[in-house]
């Protein structure tokens, strides 16, 4: 378990003194995938860094396993760097060593004997998938493969964590999604924690079990991903939760129009679409005010505004009809009339 507890960190410039991180305690169990999301400058890489001890928190205490990581020496903390790894946004790969002498790397630090080291490199590269491409060097590798080779790097010291700092940002989104999918493949397997440091809400959709939401340096909101995603609090959670706004965009409404923010969260994808279906059944036509939808596998995810016309009672039945399917939560907003 990783238990943050109370951690500060302040950089001091030419200006003065910046607060990077405030105040941030953080439970993350043995086992788990969890994310850290934000927007840019919200401390979230500070914070990566805390973890790992290469940068010193200002105040507070970053706690694993029982140990307090502040409080050990520069040699402890190498032994427990060992088993706390990262991958990157930019692979940062030997491009002077193919894919096989890339895993070997961390382990000959480690003092590992060749052979054993090529031995326990091959295995990470067929479980990354890249059991062909030893002899690769990094330039003849896609993006997608070049992470993977670093993730089989990161994993050559039989970690206990893995922290990915953005490591998906740079990739498009077919090849973020079978690299999160290998992450929560390992994760399943080798029983590694896994944190996820991201501005993607999509990221955390896709693999994250927890969340803690970052803003400005302070932890605005966490929990479980599918209560934040589905009922976020605060402004922040709901700016990356609802890319339309947190009351909506300015939108011209009709006379007499309301609206609804529908949010798919795992609904099944399959069968007639959900809003036709409620045109044929109660003669409600919503109008599509925004949408940002998307499938994985056969499941919905993402969020609506529709436009309801009619009164009250309109809204309330389009609402009960959302929320009958599994999967939906939908609510009435406000939004800022053009």
């Amino acid at each position: 378990m990783i238990e943050i507890r109370n951690l500060s960190k302040t950089f001091r410039g030419s200006e003065g003194e910046v607060a990077a991180l405030k105040n941030v305690s953080l439970t993350i169990p043995d086992g788990d995938i969890f994310g850290i999301i934000g927007m840019s400058g919200a401390g979230k890489s500070t914070l990566v860094r805390c973890i790992n001890m290469l940068e010193r928190p200002t105040e507070g205490s970053v706690v694993m396993d029982g140990r307090d990581l502040g409080s050990l020496s520069e040699s402890e903390l190498r032994a427990v760097r060992r088993n706390v790894t990262m991958i990157f946004q930019g692979f940062n790969l030997l491009m002077q060593r193919n894919c096989l002498r890339n895993v070997c790397f961390p382990l000959e630090l480690a003092g590992v004997g060749k052979r054993e080291a090529e031995r326990r490199a091959r295995e990470l590269l067929e479980l990354v998938g890249l059991a062909d491409k030893a002899g690769a060097y990094p330039a003849q590798l896609s993006g997608g493969q070049q992470q993977r080779v670093a993730i089989a790097r990161a994993l050559a010291t039989d970690p206990k964590v893995l922290l990915c700092d953005e490591a998906t940002s740079a990739l498009d989104p077919t090849t973020t999604h079978s690299i999160l999918e290998l992450i929560r493949s390992i994760n399943e397997k080798l029983g590694i924690t896994v944190i996820i440091i991201t501005h993607q809400m999509s990221v955390v959709e896709d693999v994250c079990r927890h969340v803690a939401i970052l803003d400005k340096g302070v932890v605005v909101e966490e929990g479980n991903v599918s209560e934040v995603f589905s009922h976020p609090k605060s402004a922040a959670a709901r700016r990356l939760v609802f890319p339309e706004g947190e009351s909506g965009s300015v939108i011209a409404a009709g006379p007499g129009e309301h609206f609804i923010r529908v949010v798919f969260n795992g609904a099944d994808a399959t069968g007639t679409p959900l809003i036709a279906h409620m045109a044929i059944e109660k003669g409600i036509e919503a109008n599509i005010a925004y949408a940002s939808t998307r499938e994985i596998g056969s499941k919905v995810f993402g969020s609506m505004l529709l436009g309801i016309p009619g009164g009250e009672e309109n809204v309330r039945e389009a609402v009960a009809y959302m929320q009958r399917s599994e999967g939906v939560l939908a609510e009435e907003v406000e939004v800022n009339a053009g």
